[in-house]
């Protein structure tokens, strides 16, 4: 049986992963959180530098080929920002009440047009030896005026997709996955990852 280690503690991030990736018997799926492996630092300049470099390091340190995640969000009216910085942008990572303070606090008073914004995110896969493969999904939309809804997790409640009047927050579990920027990046590595895992691909 081959064994592959999602390489995150997030558990908004391991639920969506675990309900959109779903493998036969022969794939077993553990946590990061079953090793003791210190968290890693996200050096990269790209959302396809971090996810590659949370996999190898995962898959190095385990032995084990492991799945990593690097997404975030991109304002148009800010540069880009928080772009790979969006778990920290409020300066402490992974508060995402006060991340989301702080966007609507930067974009207030900014009308539609200059509230434009994409989720991306990139799934790296890769092995001890040091072999990947990765897939990269993107959700257009734009930045609510409040807050809205409890359901997901991250800048989720203000985040309206383009098309809908709800935010991702106002979302349920099972819609939100069929159009996430991670369903979506899931959706293309998913059939892969066995050949990859064999040696195949």
């Amino acid at each position: 049986m081959k064994t592959l280690v999602i390489a995150t503690r997030n558990k908004g991030k391991i639920a969506e992963i675990a309900r959109i990736l779903t493998f036969d018997s022969s794939i077993q799926v553990r946590s990061v959180a079953d090793f003791d492996i210190e968290d890693i630092e996200e050096t990269g300049s790209t959302f396809e530098e971090n996810a590659l470099l949370k996999a190898l390091t995962v898959a190095r340190a385990t032995g084990i080929a492991a799945l990593a995640d690097d997404s975030g969000l991109e304002v148009a009216a800010l540069g880009g920002a928080p772009g790979i910085y969006s778990a920290r942008y409020c300066g402490t990572h992974g508060d995402d009440l006060a991340n989301n303070e702080k966007l609507l606090k930067e974009l207030a008073g900014k009308d539609s047009s200059l509230r434009t914004a994409r989720f991306v995110a990139v799934i790296a896969v890769a092995k001890p030896g040091g072999s990947t493969i990765t897939a990269r999904g993107e959700l257009a939309g734009e930045i609510a005026l409040l807050s809205r809804g409890a359901n997901g997790f991250g800048y989720d409640p203000v985040f309206i997709p383009t098309g809908s009047t709800k935010t991702l927050g106002e979302f349920e579990p099972g819609r939100k996955d069929e159009i996430s920027h991670r369903a979506k990046a899931l959706s293309e590595i998913a059939p892969r990852i066995p050949k990859f895992l064999s040696g195949s691909e």
